[in-house]
């Protein structure tokens, strides 16, 4: 069977926690999307683990595929699985011939692009990993491939091919001397030939690269049970999202057929549990209409909404949840739980049921609001609009829940559902009955052993 693991907000919902939850039940954990933009974080034995590429199913042991959807920086991968065996850990990483390549130039482009766009105040707010880049290759069928840089011949080729159009982008479109870049070499065909044909070669040297589709299908018959692990959230989806801050790929639950080559089928058979955090934040631009304070930057009419009267309550959400983006290390913009998002996402996901997270981050607030519904041109409307201009455009409606005390949260974890205070239970049944999908568990800490696991989705 399948278990599909997807965020059902903007990122940072906690997935990697509840992939390291069950994770102990799934013989095979695989990504199917994004790159080293992916910020996993994973608690075990007291050891911090922060992942942006492998799979989260790493620290249990398990064997990770990145499946044909993500993007790959070769330079990121070893770099991580070497900081994992330093830790005493031997991950086992198969890599999807058909998943992209990240280049050197992509990453350069990415920053440069992300400069120009915030002349005119359009920036999305990259992570600066060269993502959308590579995926812009990759439609445009000129990407370089994992499974291109096994043939030392096709990989001059396509270097060949499409470093020279990088180079005039750079020269021509944006006026700057590559020479003066930081990577000049990023833009050098043999200097990007004898790097990547090493990762090439170091790749088959470890029986690294698969067919993913065809790997995954034989793990299936084998009897072997499969986890798929989402990066990011489905509201920066690139088509189910607000857009244009949105990611560049599909963490959305089809996005695992898609991106691993599974039929839909198989998805649609397993368990699809969306990750919820108890409350709402975000990197990046965009849209947040039940946003409690500013970030300098992120969040659009910062100068107006920054130091406002929600700005300490904010503020402590953010140092309380730890709102700091787990790849670049930015201050995370914070709001009340949006209940319109999270019904688009279940619509779209399809949910069979939930996870919600930092429940214990909000403990001690007199109240806890939600954003029920939205109010747009004086009409109360319950899902997020299809257009990121309407969704600006949004007032939340909000309903206010009486809070809940601090407990000891790893007792509650070791007691179970029935443990956690009345009023937060009251929260999470509201939650569940919105968006028409059970309750699977409840994060009450960073740890392992303090997640409330009230359904295994294996059993």
């Amino acid at each position: 069977m399948t278990v599909t693991i997807v965020g059902s907000q903007l990122g940072d919902e906690g997935k990697g926690g509840v992939v390291d939850l069950y994770g102990d039940a799934a013989d095979v954990v695989a990504r199917y999307q994004g790159g080293d933009n992916a910020g996993h974080t994973v608690v075990h034995d007291g050891e911090t683990y922060k992942l942006s590429l492998v799979p989260s199913g790493a620290v249990r042991g398990k064997v990770g595929v990145l499946g044909n959807g993500c993007v790959i920086n070769p330079r990121t991968l070893f770099d991580e699985i070497s900081t994992l065996q330093e830790k005493g850990l031997n991950p086992d990483v198969r890599v999807a011939e058909r998943a992209h390549v990240i280049m050197p130039f992509h990453r350069v482009l990415d920053g440069i692009e992300e400069d120009v766009k915030s002349e005119s105040d359009q920036e999305v707010g990259t992570t600066g990993r060269g993502i959308g880049p590579t995926y812009e290759d990759k439609a445009g069928r000129r990407g370089v491939r994992i499974g291109d840089l096994l043939d030392p011949d096709v990989l001059r080729e396509r270097l060949e091919y499409v470093v020279p159009q990088k180079r005039a982008l750079v020269e021509e479109v944006y006026d700057i001397a590559v020479e003066e870049l930081d990577d000049p070499d990023a833009f050098d065909v043999d200097a990007l030939f004898e790097e990547f044909r090493e990762f090439g070669q170091r790749l088959a040297d470890e029986d690294m690269t698969v067919n993913a589709s065809a790997f995954l299908t034989d793990a299936m018959a084998d009897g072997e049970t499969v986890m798929f692990e989402g990066a990011q959230g489905t509201i920066i989806d690139i088509d189910h999202g607000n857009y244009p801050y949105v990611t560049s790929s599909n963490p959305t639950a089809g996005g695992a057929a898609v991106g691993t080559g599974l039929d839909p089928g198989t998805i649609a058979d397993g368990e699809i549990i969306g990750i919820v955090k108890a409350y709402l934040s975000r990197v990046g631009s965009g849209p947040l209409p039940t946003e409690l304070g500013g970030v300098v930057g992120d969040t659009p009419g910062y100068d107006e909404q920054g130091d406002g009267e929600n700005e300490e309550l904010a503020t402590y959400i953010r140092e309380e949840g730890g709102e700091y983006g787990t790849v670049t290390g930015r201050p995370r913009r914070v709001g009340w739980l949006d209940m319109p998002m999270l019904r688009h996402s279940a619509r779209v996901n399809g949910f069979t049921g939930l996870a919600v997270n930092h429940v214990d981050v909000l403990a001690g607030l007199d109240e806890v609001k939600v954003g029920h519904s939205y109010e747009l041109d004086g009409e109360e409307i319950f899902t997020m609009p299809a257009t990121t201009e309407e969704w600006q455009r949004c007032e939340a409606t909000f309903r206010t829940f009486d809070g809940w005390p601090e407990v000891d949260w790893e007792a509650v974890a070791d007691e179970g559902y029935e443990a956690i205070p009345e009023n937060a239970r009251t929260y999470l049944e509201y939650v569940a009955e919105e968006l028409d999908a059970p309750i699977y568990a409840v994060g009450v800490g960073p740890g392992r052993e303090e997640t409330v696991v009230v359904e295994n989705p294996y059993e």
